[in-house]
């Protein structure tokens, strides 16, 4: 706000100093710059002081906040350059000609740029995606932290760090991209994912106490999200049709050629996956190590060699 302010007195002594300047030396050109600042003044006064300021007060929500702070930027450009071409344009009918075609022109030359500003109103507007969502846009995967007029940033996830962990690097995504690539959204409306470990035993293992030991780690480590889970998807049933879902962790089991496959199912919060899985896998081994019946399996080969040596 300590910017906003000083470019508020910035703006306000230029005027002052041109609305002087045009009654000690009267002039058309001085007059109507004297016009042009006062009306940005005025717009950048309301907009950005009066109008941010009351947004900052009564929205808490900081994605809301930010969302709404972006609009009014944009909506204050707008009005800026149509009060600039009023003043300065006397032949209305000329000027929607005028820019008629070289709106033509610059549409074709400027085709980019256009699509990733309808991009920035699309993603404001509709809320396909807001600051602090994680989100999968063109087989790029990050957190949103920010959402500029062209621009999207993320923090990148995944690429050669494994699971869902941060790289480091920053990622600018066009924002024309949500208007000719889909868009996964993993935190917009529920915090939480489905998640599966798969764990092998051998044929002669006690499957059926492994498949109970894997549901008693997995209920008592994600019981908490279970019950979030559960209300949000509540909620979304409100916003979308969505069939009830068994939130429940529950162990699938597979008979393959060398192991029974036992597949654990649960749900996890979308940004603590790879935590929840370690801790899941390690409470598994510890399991698994003092049951003599059970053994965890692995693949082998058997070579055997022919002809003399």
């Amino acid at each position: 706000m300590k910017k906003s302010y000083i470019i508020l007195c910035v703006c306000i002594t230029i005027t002052i100093a041109l609305f002087i300047s045009d009654h000690v030396f009267p002039s058309p050109l001085l007059a109507q710059l004297f016009t042009t600042l006062l009306w940005i003044t005025a717009i950048y006064f309301i907009l950005s002081i009066v109008l941010d300021g009351l947004i900052r007060r009564k929205i808490t929500d900081s994605r809301s906040r930010y969302t709404a702070t972006k609009l009014i930027s944009i909506i204050e450009l707008v009005l800026i350059l149509a009060t600039i071409a009023m003043i300065w344009v006397s032949d209305i009918q000329a000027l929607i000609v005028f820019f008629g075609i070289i709106g033509a022109g610059i549409a074709i030359a400027l085709q980019d740029f256009f699509k990733n500003f309808a991009g920035s109103l699309t993603i404001l507007l509709t809320g396909t995606y807001s600051v602090g969502d994680r989100i999968e846009i063109d087989g790029r995967y990050g957190d949103v932290m920010d959402i500029g007029i062209m621009n999207t940033t993320l923090m990148e996830i995944r690429e050669w760090v494994a699971g869902d962990q941060p790289t480091g690097r920053l990622i600018i995504i066009p924002n024309g991209k949500i208007v000719t690539q889909s868009v996964q959204n993993f935190t917009r409306d529920h915090s939480f994912l489905w998640d599966e470990i798969q764990v092998p035993v051998t044929n002669d293992s006690d499957w059926r106490r492994a498949v109970r030991i894997l549901t008693g780690i997995a209920e008592e480590e994600t019981s908490e999200i279970s019950q979030i889970a559960e209300k949000e998807i509540e909620k979304i049933g409100e916003k979308f049709f969505l069939p009830k879902k068994d939130i429940s962790p529950a162990v699938y089991i597979t008979q393959t050629d060398n192991w029974i496959l036992l597949s654990v199912r649960f749900v996890t919060y979308a940004r603590e996956r790879r935590a929840v899985r370690s801790e899941l896998n390690r409470l598994i081994i510890e399991a698994f190590e003092g049951e003599q019946d059970i053994t965890i399996a692995s693949e082998s080969l058997n070579i055997q060699l022919t002809g003399q040596p």
